[in-house]
């Protein structure tokens, strides 16, 4: 292509291709949105959920990279990140269960941050209306509170497995351990080991909008907030 069709097609589409290159700028440095192929974090987050995630909640990095420009705080135990795993490089959604600092336990599915038992109260019914009838049947709903820290967990009492106990774990400086909020379906700091502050890349607060089966519209999710 020579010089003259370049200009032409640079005056015909820069406004296009400007306003591409601005927006994979914006989602890769300060928000984007994410699917969430899996039932991990439910019944907080649910399969087909599209997630707003803040990539300014923590630091500002660059375009495509791990690499910080700045930073200004830390992800604070209770709240949902998203992260690169240090096992495949895939990106996870998990929640912060354990900050620097920490000592955290669990024994069958009972947690405990710094020698401290988390207390239990029955879910309202409301939260877990989308699951499916047998999810509904076969886990007990619970809110786990510790601190400021409260949010929904799903578990399974006849489901005795290693996962359901570990630790005590000191959490280094640095690092972070997640956990699903779905605790017997979820592969997390259980299996890929805790996680670099580094490989954390922002805050999930919203479900931007969300699609069940056969991509029938869940409307009473669209701009949900998490918790």
């Amino acid at each position: 292509m020579d010089k003259a069709k370049l200009r032409i097609f640079w005056k015909e589409w820069r406004s296009l291709i400007i306003f591409l290159v601005v927006m994979v700028l914006f989602r890769s440095a300060i928000a984007d949105w994410n699917q969430v192929p899996s039932g991990s974090m439910e019944p907080t987050i649910l399969v087909g959920d599209r997630v707003v995630v803040n990539k300014l909640a923590y630091d500002l990095k660059v375009p495509f990279t791990t690499w910080h420009i700045a930073e200004w705080g830390g992800p604070k135990r209770g709240e949902i990140v998203t992260f690169y795993s240090p096992e495949d490089g895939k990106l996870l959604i998990k929640r912060v269960i354990g900050v620097p600092g920490d000592v955290i336990m669990m024994r069958d599915n009972q947690l405990y941050v710094n020698g401290e038992p988390a207390t239990y109260s029955r879910l309202a019914d409301n939260v877990v209306d989308e699951l499916s009838p047998l999810q509904r049947r076969n886990h007990e709903f619970l809110r786990e509170n510790f601190g400021k820290m409260s949010h929904p967990v799903m578990l399974r009492p006849a489901l005795a497995n290693n996962i359901n106990s570990f630790g005590p774990v000191e959490i280094p400086k640095g690092k972070y351990l997640m956990l699903g909020d779905n605790r017997d379906n979820s592969k997390d700091s259980r299996f890929i080991g805790l996680i670099d502050r580094d490989a954390i890349t922002g805050r999930a607060n919203t479900v931007a909008f969300s699609y069940g089966h056969y991509f029938k519209p869940r409307m009473d999710r669209f701009l949900h907030p998490l918790n």
